[in-house]
């Protein structure tokens, strides 16, 4: 990870190096925390946040659902994301990760009584990919694990607990040889990736699963509207994990994954083992959107 100069932390410019917590911090024991994937490019006109909205409502909504009271409000919470990109001096593409948390002051699970901190990390990075997967797609492993069922979790909170789940079915997959999982919800239909939301294509028709057992995506939302943009058809459906197989196209859609094409499932090859042609004009779409390149979408970015 690139270091940046400064981490915003409850309303302070804080040195990178000193961006410290103590070691009885609660949700460092318990979980209870939420945070926010959010992306900035470099456009023409200088650096942007794609979606800055709907990501810090989502931030607060993750609170909402866990019980912690947010201690900023969401023009403030926006405002500190723009103070820490400006303060950072940024030249090129950068990831944001709003954090509230539980610190330190009490133990137990009991938690309300616990400090509620917020901190803002912003940092150059890349493809969470890989930049050859965006053009060639990468290897996905269907995970032995099942996402976490929403009789016992609360899958639209952008938890911190919620990602045990998510980590031990990467390391499965990477473990295998491939570089992402897939998990299945427990009726065994397709569910998401560790951190990402997916899609098949079949017949011209792009298909992708509800949001019942996954976070409810930004970046699935605007493929969504890229595509219906696009006169491309769409459903909203269950999808077993043979027809994953027989598909003409698969990709993953996040924040960090942006748009990435999957050459093949289980060492089954999906279509021709390369970047279909809808996930490559989705992709070209996308990013013509987060750069600044779509006039009839640039109410979607916020410039610093």
């Amino acid at each position: 990870m690139e270091k940046a100069k400064f981490i915003w932390m409850d309303g302070k410019l804080t040195p990178w190096d000193e961006a410290n917590i103590h070691i009885l911090t609660h949700t460092l024991h318990y979980g209870n925390g939420v945070f926010e994937g959010t992306r900035a490019y470099m456009t023409k006109d200088g650096l942007a946040i794609y979606r800055l909205r709907d990501h810090t409502k989502r931030l607060l909504n993750s609170a909402k659902i866990t019980r912690i009271s947010p201690a900023y409000s969401l023009e403030e919470l926006e405002n500190a994301q723009l103070e820490i990109l400006r303060a950072n001096d940024f030249k090129s593409n950068v990831y944001i990760r709003p954090l509230i948390y539980l610190g330190y002051g009490i133990m137990g699970l009991y938690h309300v009584n616990a400090p509620v901190k917020t901190a803002i990390a912003a940092w150059e990075w890349g493809s969470y990919l890989g930049d050859e997967g965006l053009e060639k797609g990468i290897r996905v492993k269907i995970s032995s694990f099942t996402r976490n069922p929403v009789s016992s979790t609360m899958g639209k909170a952008k938890a911190a607990a919620n990602y045990l789940n998510s980590q031990l079915a990467k390391y499965e997959a990477m473990d295998a040889g491939y570089e992402e999982a897939l998990l299945l919800d427990e009726d065994g239909f397709v569910a998401e990736g560790s951190g990402e939301c997916f899609f098949i294509v079949r017949d011209g028709v792009l298909i992708s699963p509800p949001n019942d057992t996954s976070l409810e995506s930004i970046t699935q939302s605007s493929v969504l509207m890229l595509a219906r943009d696009a006169g491309i058809p769409v459903e909203r459906r269950r999808i077993t994990r043979d027809e994953v197989y027989v598909a003409d196209e698969a990709f993953f859609t996040g924040t960090a994954a942006e748009v990435t094409p999957i050459r093949d499932v289980d060492n089954y090859q999906i279509g021709n083992g390369k970047r279909g042609d809808i996930t490559k004009q989705l992709q070209n779409a996308y990013f013509d959107v987060v750069y600044g390149r779509d006039e009839k979408h640039r109410d979607l970015l916020t410039f610093i």
